[in-house]
């Protein structure tokens, strides 16, 4: 059974999930793929995990970097969630390129090479936004694309992680914006 709680962002309206092992999903209300692997029948419930985790929003929203981390269940395919752990590992105000995951998840699989193609489709259906970092993942080229929550909220985000974004730029087209 999944439950479902709410939370007020600066940002926008965010949607929790969880289950008995731990938070499922952190959604922005109407981002793509939003509640996307949200059990049809789920109830509303205030939960601790739910209580703990909104005090872990509060903390980040207010510009500082929550000092815990909370239980999470990644529910998505062995590579989605093998590119998530790796997401859990970009430290606060900074980032990390696709193609650097994509060399990561290459040596952690004896792979020559992998692609960052694979990566950033991997990155895009993150369910866990914010606490599973996927705003924190850059193009090469220092392009700020692909965040499912929008890239001005990407952009906000790392404004508020202090991340130096001085190389970044918001692309004028493309797809993943």
């Amino acid at each position: 059974m999944q439950y479902i709680s709410h939370y007020c962002s600066p940002i926008g309206g965010i949607l929790l999930a969880a289950d008995d092992i731990g938070l499922t999903g952190v959604w922005f209300e109407g981002q793509k793929y939003f509640a996307l692997s949200l059990d049809k029948e789920h109830e509303e419930k205030e939960l601790p995990l739910f209580e703990k985790a909104k005090q872990w929003l509060d903390i980040y929203f207010s510009g500082k970097e929550p000092d815990f981390t909370l239980p999470l269940h990644f529910t998505g395919t062995a590579f989605q969630n093998e590119v998530w752990e790796i997401l859990c590992t970009v430290p606060y105000g900074h980032t990390m390129t696709y193609g650097e995951i994509a060399k990561q998840v290459a040596a952690e699989k004896g792979l020559p090479h992998m692609s960052a193609q694979a990566v950033g489709g991997a990155v895009g259906r993150n369910k866990i936004s914010i606490i599973v970092p996927c705003h924190r993942v850059v193009g090469t080229n220092g392009s700020l694309t692909g965040y499912a929550g929008g890239i001005h909220k990407k952009v906000k985000l790392l404004q508020l992680e202090k991340a130096d974004m001085g190389s970044f730029f918001v692309p004028k087209s493309g797809t993943a914006l």
